[in-house]
């Protein structure tokens, strides 16, 4: 994991193919108008445009503050590929080429590394905790400090739930199987994989089911079930396997620039913050009550294996997942900060499960 480049100015993060990618963009691209009192404002993705999940939730995210700010802010969606590729979206927003976006933090640890904290980070948070610690926990702020020197304001908005552990082409009986093999991963279990003897890939969501189909990756972590299903990852890889101890959350971001944020009025300010916190609200239910649904089917009519991580594999990611953090965090820009009161808030969601939902689980029988 790469040590945070974290600079005051924010242009220098467009760096190599970016800056020629952005700079192609923003000159078809011309600035929104502004006219009668209506902000028109682009929203670039991480996702192929109204794809399920995060490609609807970011539609329904810009609905709700079309319809919510009366249309005093008009917002047009542009799927990952359509401006700029998935991954430069936070650059797209950090240099003025587009007023917002929606991703995940977890794509920006090569920027800084404690990113990976407002998504989600090997056995961390689940996805209610997670939400406990940015509303409550002083998250937010731990947050809007770290991007603040990029020019851009992060909400959360959207959220996939408990994650799976990934696709892959042959069965996973311990960790002898995983050396060679190359796996689509991001955050910090990519440098996990690498440590048990896998090759972790960075790919967008949109190129995983081709580099699966052809071979050029031998399995993909991505969402859950609901969301996996729709992509077709099933048709490629038909192992499915499980938990998802490198993403126990998948909370999504909105990204506005800082600037036109601190510019609104206060009731548009307090449009975008309720749209952004009711979206996540609703696509975190959406994806609990999908995600089962999908699961059965899978296996049922997709010829699915489910098959649990083995225990090898389990303890040794755990092993090595404190190491790999501690690590990326070094040093790192707020690293020590966040990661303080990110282990503060597990510890309160630890103790807190133990006479609730854990215990309540256990007892109904999970």
């Amino acid at each position: 994991m790469t040590k945070s480049t974290m600079k005051p100015n924010r242009r220098a993060i467009l760096t190599g193919g970016a800056v020629a990618g952005l700079a192609t963009a923003a000159s078809a691209f011309p600035s929104p108008a502004v006219a009668d009192g209506v902000r028109k404002w682009r929203m670039l993705t991480s996702w192929p445009k109204n794809s399920p999940g995060p490609g609807q939730t970011a539609e329904r995210l810009a609905k709700r503050i079309n319809d919510a700010s009366g249309g005093k802010i008009a917002v047009k969606v542009y799927g990952a590929g359509e401006v700029v590729s998935g991954f430069e979206v936070f650059d797209a927003v950090s240099g003025g080429t587009a007023e917002m976006a929606h991703t995940a933090a977890v794509y920006w640890t090569g920027k800084t590394a404690a990113a990976a904290y407002f998504t989600t980070v090997p056995f961390g948070l689940t996805s209610r905790e997670h939400m406990a610690w940015i509303y409550h926990g002083g998250g937010q702020d731990l947050w809007d400090r770290l991007y603040e020197p990029f020019g851009v304001k992060p909400f959360m908005a959207g959220n996939t739930g408990m994650q799976m552990g990934g696709w892959f082409k042959k069965p996973i009986r311990s960790v002898d199987d995983l050396q060679g093999l190359k796996v689509r991963i991001v955050g910090f279990g990519g440098d996990i994989y690498r440590r048990m003897g896998a090759a972790p890939v960075s790919l967008p969501a949109s190129d995983i089911f081709t580099s699966l189909a052809s071979g050029a990756v031998d399995g993909a972590e991505f969402l859950g079930p609901w969301i996996d299903e729709a992509f077709g990852f099933y048709k490629a890889a038909p192992y499915y396997v499980w938990p998802g101890f490198n993403k126990p959350n998948g909370t999504g971001e909105c990204l506005i620039g800082k600037s036109l944020f601190d510019e609104l009025p206060a009731d548009l300010k307090q449009v975008v913050t309720d749209a952004c916190m009711a979206e996540h609200a609703f696509a975190l239910a959406e994806a609990d009550w999908k995600n089962a649904d999908a699961l059965d089917r899978l296996v049922r009519d997709r010829g699915v294996e489910l098959m649990a991580l083995p225990q090898d594999v389990v303890a040794r990611a755990r092993t090595e997942a404190g190491t790999v953090m501690q690590e990326a965090l070094d040093g790192a820009h707020l690293g020590p900060e966040i990661l303080a009161s990110y282990d503060e808030a597990q510890r309160k969601a630890r103790r807190w499960a133990e006479v609730g939902t854990a215990a309540y689980q256990t007892m109904r029988g999970a």
